[in-house]
């Protein structure tokens, strides 16, 4: 008998698994889609302009990599010191092929929604004693609800060189703490070697990343080392070997010659190493408000009857949340510094989507182990601990459902139809507006790709995505970007003319 209702018990079912992935894929197809009328942009010409002229010039594939890496060491001699990225940044793939950057999208969405799905079911079920299909069901709402949301859909999707620099590197982290966890939890020793060897290999490419995925790494894998020392001493060499040569790998990009040179050159002042970190926790909390949307409160609502039945039954010790808060709280912390401390600004569109899905994450597990705190408090006659754990068990799934469906509501039915990235990349498709931006794109590449033309003029798009938020050319030859467009493509100059100037994020 318990067997049987355990199986039709909601909250375990694989049909509502089934359906969570459905709404998750189906939210992800207009961003997909849209994704086929993307564009090089930005600083993809600067950081791919030495790897396409040996594609044009040899064809050949391993000498356009041998380029990108001859520059990637340039970069950390004479600009910026993360020696994976500015190499990954070098390969952009409309190098070789303009249109091809449909592949971005597909990427950038693929690494950073399995590897946030990986780690969060890994940290629920192993570490906090949740079972697997309850897992799956938290993680795959939580990340409809982030890629609506998402702070900047463009840099964080769409734009290879800012998506590779931190979001593709945030899921290289993530992949690499499920690794390092799984080696502390796994009970045969071949599992435990091969997940340690791999996160060596991982560790080095995240040290070689963005600043604040490569901090983040730092803590929490200290964090990780502290807790095997006091728990785990079979464990050590698991954690300690990845921690050493990923904090190598850190330091290598730290101390490269190029950043002291960009810093001498940098107009912008940074803070104080102290008042970076204290601005850092003024500012989680700050964007800790302007992320938690009406989408993510019903979401957060919704879960919370599932997380009360998962983690009742168990068997972890949920004894410390002030302290597994207050760590929480750090760590999401320390992703603002190094933008504090170097440009001295938070609010870097590139980098808040990855500290987004990380406050998130936060939010689920901590809300999951005061659950658990609550929960295994009820024998030791916590009147209210006891009364809350009530509630939710007679709200059960009739208040889960309730406030998911007043989610989809709000989702389909928010009368600015840019607010949430699905509706506002159907929209945009359906109006014709990317088939529009994209023909006109094409136009200006074929400009670019006319050896009769050495002084380019282009002329501003009728219309783009909302989604497509990003900085066009100037009227003004010698802005940054105009000259980054010149030099890639070799021109003598590149200008947009006196018709109209940058549209707004709305197209118009």
């Amino acid at each position: 008998m318990r067997e049987e209702v355990k199986k039709g018990k909601w909250n375990s079912g694989r049909k509502w698994v089934l359906l969570a992935s459905g709404l998750l894929i189906l939210s992800l197809i207009p961003l997909l889609w849209l994704g086929k009328y993307n564009v090089m942009c930005i600083d993809d010409y600067d950081y791919g302009r030495r790897v396409h002229d040996v594609w044009q010039a040899t064809g050949s594939f391993f000498a356009a990599v041998q380029e990108a890496w001859k520059q990637n060491m340039d970069f950390y001699q004479e600009w910026q010191g993360t020696y994976v990225s500015c190499f990954l940044m070098g390969m952009c793939p409309m190098n070789f092929n303009y249109g091809i950057a449909w592949v971005v999208p597909v990427l950038m969405i693929a690494m950073f929604t399995v590897s946030t799905f990986v780690l969060g079911r890994h940290i629920l079920t192993k570490w906090l004693g949740c079972e697997k299909e309850g897992a799956a069901l938290c993680m795959l709402l939580m990340l409809f609800v982030f890629y609506q949301v998402i702070e900047a859909p463009f840099e964080g999707i769409y734009w290879y060189n800012g998506s590779t620099h931190y979001v593709l590197m945030q899921s290289i982290w993530f992949f690499l703490l499920t690794l390092i966890s799984e080696s502390i939890w796994a009970e045969k020793r071949g599992r435990a070697a091969v997940c340690c060897g791999v996160s060596v290999l991982l560790s080095v490419i995240v040290g070689g990343g963005n600043l604040v995925t490569g901090l983040q790494a730092e803590i929490l894998m200290a964090f990780l080392l502290l807790y095997v020392l006091y728990q785990r001493r079979d464990k050590i060499i698991y954690v300690i070997t990845p921690f050493l040569t990923g904090s190598a790998g850190f330091l290598v990009n730290v101390l490269a010659p190029g950043n002291a040179i960009r810093e001498s050159i940098d107009m912008d002042e940074g803070y104080s190493a102290v008042k970076a970190i204290v601005l850092s926790f003024y500012n989680t909390a700050v964007f800790a408000i302007r992320w938690t949307p009406v989408l993510v409160v019903l979401l957060w609502i919704a879960l919370l009857p599932l997380l009360w039945k998962l983690i009742k039954t168990s068997k972890r010790d949920f004894s410390h949340p002030v302290f597994v808060t207050a760590g929480a709280y750090c760590v999401l912390s320390a992703m603002f510094t190094p933008t504090l401390y170097a440009v001295g600004m938070v609010g870097l569109s590139r980098v808040d989507d990855i500290i987004q899905m990380t406050y998130y994450l936060a939010v689920l597990f901590v809300t999951a182990y005061w659950l658990g705190y609550l929960s295994h408090r009820e024998g030791q006659k916590d009147d209210s601990a006891a009364a809350f754990g009530l509630f939710l068990e007679r709200a059960g799934s009739g208040m889960s459902v309730v406030c998911l469906v007043l989610l989809l509501a709000v989702w389909v039915l928010t009368a600015d139809k840019n607010t949430y990235t699905s509706i506002s990349a159907l929209r945009s498709l359906v109006k014709g507006e990317a088939q529009t931006f994209y023909q006109e794109a094409m136009e200006r590449h074929a400009l670019y790709t006319n050896e009769d033309i050495a002084e380019v003029e282009v002329t501003p798009y009728s219309t783009r995505p909302a989604l497509f938020d990003f900085n066009d050319l100037s009227t003004d030859e010698g802005n940054w970007l105009n000259l980054a467009v010149t030099g890639y493509y070799h021109k003598d100059s590149v200008r947009m003319t006196d018709a109209g100037q940058t549209m707004d994020q709305d197209g118009k």
